[in-house]
């Protein structure tokens, strides 16, 4: 009964589309679950893969949960993981992608997820990583370790959102650096991010990581630009 009042005056909200949860509704509304966009990129061969990134970098394996689309569903529920501090989205999405995963043949051999740093200014604004809690989930179900103390962010820049994509690619350059590096050595590692526009973070990232002796790179994003 006290439950029932409760819900009744602080009614839940879709993550997506801010419509009230039912009680059985967690995070995100069965409609939103059925209708969001999926990427559905870890069915598709390498060759494809790689067509993302322009064959710049080498990968195994490439995954996006989600399809981005400017004033969409997608865009919002991002929002409020990155803004509005609903960490939970990061958990929702990281056991969505990562019970994917453990059907995926193509990700079998994963040692490590690595999630895409923030700087320490920018973590002291935000007050988290907001891929922190996804790359967690995914590291969890696929019972791998979850590694965050080897890259790290350099320099401070402004927020890509904002940016042109010429000065992504611009402040994506020498922004990253490395600690504890041997802790990676010889490692497939899954490396994770929220959203992939240019694929210049992810470029920036494994060019720092690429130096260490026997590392092999997989991508995770929770969404993909189309």
């Amino acid at each position: 009964m006290l439950c029932d009042l409760v819900y009744l005056f602080y009614p839940q909200h879709c993550a997506a589309c801010d419509n009230n949860l039912d009680r059985n509704e967690h995070v995100l509304c069965t409609s939103c679950r059925y209708y969001l966009p999926q990427g559905n990129f870890h069915l598709v061969n390498v060759k494809n893969i790689e067509k993302v990134f322009y064959d710049r970098i080498k990968i195994e394996n490439f995954v996006s949960l989600l399809v981005f689309e400017k004033e969409g569903l997608v865009q919002n529920l991002i929002h409020n993981l990155k803004y509005r501090g609903q960490q939970k989205i990061g958990v929702t999405l990281g056991a969505w992608l990562g019970s994917q995963l453990l059907n995926a043949k193509n990700f079998d051999g994963i040692d490590a997820v690595v999630p895409v740093p923030l700087h320490k200014k920018r973590l002291k604004e935000r007050g988290y990583n907001q891929v922190e809690e996804f790359g967690k989930k995914i590291a969890q179900l696929l019972q791998v370790h979850y590694i965050d103390n080897v890259l790290i962010k350099k320099n401070y820049t402004a927020k890509q959102s904002k940016q042109k994509r010429i000065m992504r690619w611009q402040n994506s350059e020498a922004t990253f650096g490395l600690q504890n590096q041997d802790v990676l050595t010889g490692k497939h590692i899954l490396l994770v991010d929220d959203i992939i526009t240019t694929g210049a973070t992810l470029q920036a990232c494994i060019n720092e990581l690429k130096g260490i002796e026997g590392i092999k790179f997989s991508i995770a994003t929770m969404a993909i630009t189309e």
